[in-house]
């Protein structure tokens, strides 16, 4: 009977966004898009990137405004859901603890390419840097003070 019920709450005990693959991290971000930006997704985060948004974080509190721009998984750039959901392509490469995914996708009619460091810790992959190949810019270059 114990082992049945631990069976059956597994799968709540286990946040699939930061568990199993390193492309499995980075997928909600693109299915709900904003993630990054909310306080309570910190956990999904390390530094550099942790220490950028936490610095974000303050900022907004302190009502000086934002220094981060919107949709930076998307390149920074307006999108259309469909057009993003027909396109995205997620792909990874893991080694060890380290890990980079690569999603392309195309908004706007525009093709863009993210690139995600992701760092395992404690079994869990998260996020250390983005970055747009495209674009070329990197959440970790961001001053927010």
């Amino acid at each position: 009977m114990k082992a049945a019920f631990a069976t059956a709450i597994l799968p709540f005990l286990v946040t699939p966004a930061m568990a199993g693959t390193a492309v499995e991290a980075v997928r909600p971000f693109y299915d709900h898009v904003g993630l990054e930006l909310d306080p309570a997704e910190r956990g999904r985060f390390v530094d550099p990137a942790k220490a950028v948004l936490d610095a974000r974080d303050q900022l907004e509190k302190s009502e000086q405004g934002d220094c981060l721009d919107a949709n930076m998984p998307l390149d920074s750039t307006a999108y259309d859901k469909a057009e993003l959901d027909r396109s995205l392509k997620i792909i990874g490469s893991e080694t060890g603890d380290t890990a980079i995914v690569v999603a392309a996708f195309t908004a706007q009619g525009e093709p863009h390419r993210m690139q995600w460091k992701l760092k395992k810790v404690d079994g869990e992959w998260k996020v250390a840097d983005l970055l747009s190949v495209t674009n070329e810019w990197a959440l970790s270059q961001y001053q927010c003070q």
